[in-house]
């Protein structure tokens, strides 16, 4: 079996409308918090900031959270911009749902393949893990990893899955012989 991966080569843009132009894309920028304190109770949030006319947004990550509720690494993290955790939460589906956003992925993933599968008998059983949860569709993912069209996948690939619904999961398929 053979394995591909999908890897994220960057945070992805957000699906999110500017309250000044109304453009629907906004970035993280180079990942920054901002913490706010209020008494014993933190705000914090992540800064975002429009790809058309550079004004700056807030995505709520805690609300009136009392300090002690916070692991002393995870607001060390917050502090310190910390680029990994600025990764987790912008991947965190609460988060996209509670400040109405979604995740636009063109560009920001790659397949990584082992590039000598001809070598292989036939049928060739191929297994995809997902590092990050990007939204692809599998006919589209597998007609990249083997050069083929589209409607070649659909013909000659065996999955368990549907092929055009967008997936994040990992999944196997099965390539058959060509003709």
């Amino acid at each position: 079996m053979l394995p591909w991966v999908v890897r994220r080569t960057g945070l992805p843009l957000l699906s999110l409308r500017c309250v000044d132009c109304r453009s629907e894309s906004a970035t993280t920028g180079e990942g920054r918090f901002r913490v706010n304190a209020n008494d014993k109770l933190l705000d914090v949030w992540l800064l975002v900031r429009c790809v058309s006319c550079d004004r700056t947004g807030k995505l709520t990550v805690h609300e009136r959270a009392p300090v002690r509720s916070l692991d002393p690494a995870e607001l060390h993290g917050y502090r310190a911009n910390d680029q990994e955790l600025v990764a987790s939460r912008l991947l965190d589906p609460l988060l996209a749902r509670r400040n109405r956003f979604t995740l636009d992925w063109t560009g920001a993933w790659r397949l990584d393949t082992p590039s000598p599968w001809l070598d292989e008998p036939w049928p060739v059983q191929v297994e995809v893990v997902f590092d990050d949860p990007v939204p692809v569709r599998p006919d589209r993912l597998i007609a990249k990893g083997l050069g083929l069209s589209r409607n070649e996948v659909l013909r000659r690939v065996k999955c368990e899955i549907p092929l055009r619904r967008p997936t994040s999961t990992g999944f196997t398929f099965t390539v058959m012989a060509g003709d």
